[in-house]
């Protein structure tokens, strides 16, 4: 039933697994010409959410894994719901993490994000202020204004190399009522224009531009276009609905919170082999605590093991269970 799954939520990394996707569905299938460009590795970020350990333990359930299977399969963004704690955001760095795909983009939504915050920025002040301080032509020539056109998060994911970058678009539910419905047409098209270099391509018909990454890569044309469609995660906490044409593009997947054996890989990945039953005391506190319907992040969970270790070291399970409460208080006070 999982042979055809590429992304097995092992933890275990495998550079090789995203090459057996088969070719993408012809409605999903993008032909830019490849650039050449160096993804960084993953780092510090994704390590940090995934912890240092890798456990032979399932990290999503059957459900999930075959939803983001789906997504992979058909090239479609995920739309990841759940409550604050429940894991949105480290399975855009779990795929990364294990798929080989590189350092993941990470574009935060706020109140304020337009689309054009994800693609690219072009910075004009900064371009005449070099000028006027040059007092010559440095810094107005077409050559020149890759230096002061930087790609997005999304701008970046959708280079047009051969193996697909990851993007988490993180809280699109915090957005303005607009950006989803912006987004529709770049999700499903690939591809955006940068007026700026259009303008002067008869003239510059290639330029260097900055990326998310900090790195150069090739612009032709003033159009960027994607070869291997990226794997995009929006997530959501649910204070929101999403316009039905956003929907339609794309896989939705409702995340439940780590418990049982996904909650023993948890605190292992964190903590180390065996810890799960050396915490075990710990554990079950914040399994119980759950009877009264209130929502606890599994980040309680992780505060109280470490501070347990230092702060309650000689400590009966009594004092252990006291200072361990202190730190799982719900976030709300009803029942779901």
């Amino acid at each position: 039933m999982t042979e055809w799954f590429v992304y097995e939520g092992d933890g275990r990394p495998d550079p090789d697994k995203i090459r057996r996707l088969p070719d993408p569905p012809p409605w999903r299938a993008f032909d830019a010409e490849p650039v050449a460009y160096d993804v960084p590795d993953v780092d510090s970020a994704t390590l940090r959410r995934l912890g240092a350990t890798t456990v032979p333990l399932p990290v999503q359930d059957e459900r999930a894994l075959h939803l983001v299977n789906a997504a992979l399969y058909l090239r479609r963004p995920m739309l990841v719901t759940g409550d604050p704690g429940a894991g949105k955001s480290t399975l855009a760095h779990a795929l990364a993490y294990e798929l080989g795909l590189g350092r993941v983009l990470e574009w935060p939504v706020v109140s304020r994000s337009e689309l054009k915050d994800g693609l690219y920025t072009y910075d004009a002040i900064g371009r005449l202020h070099d000028a006027q301080l040059d007092r010559g032509d440095a810094g107005t020539s077409s050559e020149d204004i890759g230096r002061y056109i930087k790609l997005g998060p999304l701008g970046t994911a959708l280079i047009a190399a051969d193996r697909p970058r990851v993007l988490l678009i993180d809280e699109l539910d915090k957005s303005d009522i607009d950006l989803p419905n912006d987004l529709l047409n770049v999700l499903e098209e690939g591809r955006f224009a940068i007026p700026e270099l259009e303008r002067i391509a008869d003239r510059a018909p290639e330029v260097l531009v900055l990326t998310d990454d900090g790195r150069r890569v090739k612009v032709t044309g003033g159009v960027v276009r994607c070869r291997a469609f990226p794997v995009v995660v929006l997530t959501s906490n649910r204070e929101r609905e999403f316009p039905a044409p956003l929907l339609r593009r794309c896989i939705t997947l409702d995340l439940q919170s780590p418990r049982d054996q996904r909650l023993a890989a948890l605190v292992q990945a964190h903590f180390g082999e065996g810890a799960y039953e050396a915490h075990h005391d710990i554990v079950e506190l914040f399994t119980e605590t759950e009877t009264d319907g209130a929502m606890r992040p599994t980040d309680q969970l992780l505060n109280a093991i470490f501070l347990t270790q230092y702060t309650a070291r000689e400590q009966t399970p009594a004092r252990r269970a006291e200072t361990a409460g202190l730190l799982m208080r719900p976030l709300d006070h009803g029942t779901r």
